[in-house]
């Protein structure tokens, strides 16, 4: 692996522009021109390797590309336009009609829709399952079985699957395996190098950490990725501009510096909370309480600075209360970026949304860069509110 300040600086930069630019430049362009015909055709015949629309390849695109493959230890990376652009795309790059592929239960809501709502119009069919135990995959697993799809951790409830476990049962039966790796990153954990197949995430989140872009990102084996760009990539669309590209690389320069920071803080924030007497409970796999914090300990170098709270009280008047009380922490959704937000699940109650499950008292929350003593006094008066 190479050394993760020399990605986030410097791979990739020395030979991207002659005038010695320190910072690698946008080429805002949808198209490029070329001096004959013998080099358009050169172009035409490998979009994958030459710049001809910017729909394949581009070299600001190219280059973060680059950048995110080798933070996450895989061969080569595809960006597009959102993280369920991504996951759509890597799913149906290894399923076809008659197909059956195995979920963990409770993924990322888009990701859920896409398994119980669009593929069953192609003759594809989910089952989900408790991905805590690896027995649940065995059980689960059909003759048609061609995909098992994790999400470790997932965003609400933060249980984990045991990754290497997983993906060597897939690869004994010839399945294709997907992790959603948004929550930590290819910083803290690497599941391409525990043998994983593809790598997928909302590039939105850590990757970007400035709250100004939607993102995604495929990364794989080159083979792989070559198949997906070939078929999938390039019918479907949905790649990503080169201004939002641009961003993502500027935001790359701090991306260890943020998760360092949010993740100290959060191991502070969940300390307090354990400690208060209006707290049930907190969801974090970096705490000794996790349940499945020897698994992390395994798996993750750190947890990042996403968590879940639960409220002692499970009434809404409650849950609105301490929702309304927090002022550093904004009402919103997604997560990763330098403000920190809540996201309360009295938001999804009584919608079609798939959240009925969770406690009304339960606040999904996401640290950012503020002071840490900033952030739990906002808490400490929240919770006085109830």
């Amino acid at each position: 692996m190479e050394d993760l300040s020399h990605i986030l600086l410097q791979l990739g930069e020395d030979d991207f522009d002659d005038q010695g630019s320190v910072v690698p430049p946008l080429v805002q362009t949808a198209n490029f021109a070329y001096p004959n015909v013998q080099a358009m055709r050169d172009a035409l015949q490998n979009e994958e390797e030459l710049p001809l629309y910017t729909r394949g390849l581009n070299p600001t695109t190219a280059l973060l590309a680059n950048k995110l493959s080798a933070i996450e230890g895989t061969e080569a990376a595809l960006l597009t336009s959102s993280g369920s652009a991504a996951v759509a795309k890597a799913v149906l790059s290894v399923l076809k009609h008659g197909d059956h592929l195995v979920s963990v239960h409770k993924p990322y809501s888009w990701t859920g829709k896409l398994m119980t709502k669009f593929l069953p119009r192609f003759g594809i069919q989910t089952t989900f399952v408790d991905g805590t135990q690896i027995e649940n995959f065995k059980n689960a697993i059909q003759p048609n079985t061609r995909l098992i799809y994790l999400e470790s951790p997932n965003s609400f409830t933060f249980e984990l699957q045991d990754i290497a476990e997983v993906a060597a049962l897939a690869k004994n039966l010839g399945i294709h395996t997907i992790i959603d790796n948004s929550y930590c990153t290819g910083v803290y954990q690497k599941p391409a190098l525990m043998g994983i197949d593809t790598v997928v995430h909302s590039a939105t989140k850590y990757y970007s950490g400035h709250s100004d872009v939607v993102a995604g990102v495929i990364c794989s084996s080159k083979a792989h990725i070559s198949r997906i760009f070939k078929s999938e990539f390039m019918t479907l669309g949905g790649v990503l501009a080169p201004f939002n590209a641009w961003l993502l690389l500027k935001g790359l320069r701090t991306l260890d510096l943020r998760l360092e920071r949010s993740s100290e803080s959060t191991s502070k924030i969940v300390d307090f909370l354990l400690s208060h007497p209006k707290i049930e409970t907190v969801y974090w796999p970096g705490h000794p309480g996790h349940a499945q914090y020897a698994l992390a300990q395994k798996q993750m170098s750190r947890a990042s600075g996403l968590f879940s709270l639960v409220l002692k009280s499970n009434q809404e008047k409650d849950a609105l209360a301490f929702a309304h009380a927090l002022k550093r922490f904004r009402l919103a959704v997604s997560w990763g970026g330098y403000e920190s937000l809540q996201y309360p699940a009295v938001v999804a109650h009584g919608l079609s949304y798939g959240k009925d499950e969770i406690p009304v008292g339960l606040f999904r929350m996401a640290v950012g860069l503020e002071p840490v003593d900033i952030l739990i006094g906002d808490l400490e008066q929240a919770l006085d509110k109830i």
